[in-house]
């Protein structure tokens, strides 16, 4: 068999139900090429593998569970990209899909690799620990409403599907979990440019706190400083005020 990898953040699917419910997930939006980030034990690659009329590539770090996969499920042979995610290249050429149980450990910047890849991306159907995914799908107003939040939802529409007990895997997490989904949005919001975007929202969620006016002061003129927008804090301003903003900002 394998043996799991605390290092590598890995706690695997055991729960078919689960497993059966994510691919139904997934096939709400329809693909032809698919890649799976950590497939691990294979809880759904097994189901994956099955699908029909599609190109699946799988991402897999460890050494282990690389060589179990190969050998138990003989499909895979060639469509194994032993890297990390982090690391890899788009592995399609043309629109292609996401689908992970991610490794709670690089969850934040698994988020990020999916809107270097928003130009190519159809839908990115996953599991996160329940936290980061509230914290990708909540408004503004909300105690978790941050950067992710902002950045996400600016280019993607992010949906919170269900959430997943601790017993459902092995062993178990110290967490619960939950399942989401991202499409990238037909239509962006309007930006001055992402560079502005990403480090206004940032500044601001800086110093959460405070208001606006003292959070963000060193980016705008004394004149814009002085609307009521800037009395606000961070976590009231929904994205599209945030992008809104971007084109007022100093050079």
């Amino acid at each position: 068999m394998y043996t799991l990898k605390k290092s590598l953040g890995q706690h695997f699917l055991k729960d078919e139900n689960i497993s059966r419910r994510i691919v139904e997930e997934l096939q709400k939006h329809p693909f032809k090429q698919l890649l799976e980030v950590g497939p691990g034990g294979g809880a759904l690659t097994k189901y994956l593998i099955d699908l029909p009329g599609v190109d699946l590539q799988c991402v897999e770090l460890d050494d282990e569970k690389v060589t179990w996969l190969k050998k138990t499920y003989p499909v895979l042979d060639g469509k194994i990209i032993h890297q990390s995610i982090l690391d890899i290249d788009a592995p399609f050429e043309g629109p292609f899909t996401v689908v992970g149980n991610f490794p709670y450990n690089i969850s934040s910047q698994i988020l990020f690799k999916m809107l270097d890849w928003k130009d190519q991306l159809e839908s990115m159907t996953g599991m996160f620990q329940k936290e980061v995914a509230q914290r990708v799908a909540s408004k503004e107003g909300s105690k978790v409403y941050g950067v992710t939040s902002v950045l996400m939802q600016a280019f993607f529409s992010v949906e919170y599907l269900f959430e997943v007990s601790e017993e459902a895997f092995n062993p178990p997490p110290k967490v619960k979990s939950a399942v989401i989904r991202m499409v990238p949005l037909a239509e962006p919001v309007p930006m001055k440019s992402q560079k502005a975007f990403f480090a206004l929202v940032k500044t601001a969620f800086q110093q959460r706190r405070k208001t606006l006016r003292n959070g963000v002061k060193s980016m705008f003129s004394a004149e814009v400083l002085q609307e009521d927008i800037f009395n606000k804090r961070a976590e009231q301003l929904s994205v599209q005020d945030f992008a809104a903003l971007s084109f007022r900002m100093g050079s």
